[in-house]
């Protein structure tokens, strides 16, 4: 097991529990949304939840980004899995935990990351300039 940094993490039901298991082998707190049966839970509600307890969103759906994006919001921050990333739980988690170091100082202050499979981007937040 490596050590990795001590960001909290929301996993969306567009990623399969598979995901949060493998942040928490590594030592994370990871929760899958299906763990606080919240899997029928709006966005929003998701948003808010993440937010409140300081928690990153882990996710495919670009939803998030655009609620980010709309409300210029700070928090929380997100990393968004495109298809590039592969669509297979093992290799979402696998890239997510090998890159989880290098995007960790980022997510700390606010910021959205996209995964894909050869390239990380990382965009501070907010989105669309200071509140």
């Amino acid at each position: 097991m490596t050590r990795q940094p001590r960001l909290r993490f929301l996993v969306d039901n567009a990623l399969l529990p598979e995901v949060a298991r493998a942040l928490s082998d590594e030592g994370c707190d990871a929760v899958h949304v299906r763990d606080l049966d919240l899997q029928a839970a709006a966005d929003e509600e998701l948003f808010e939840l993440a937010a409140t307890e300081e928690r990153v969103i882990v996710s495919a759906d670009t939803d998030f980004g655009t609620l980010l994006a709309l409300r210029r919001a700070r928090e929380p921050s997100v990393i968004l899995f495109r298809r590039a990333s592969g669509r297979r739980a093992p290799e979402q988690a696998r890239l997510l935990v090998e890159n989880l170091a290098a995007m960790s100082t980022g997510l700390e202050e606010g910021a959205v990351a996209i995964l894909e499979e050869n390239r990380i981007r990382l965009r501070r937040l907010p989105i669309g300039g200071a509140e």
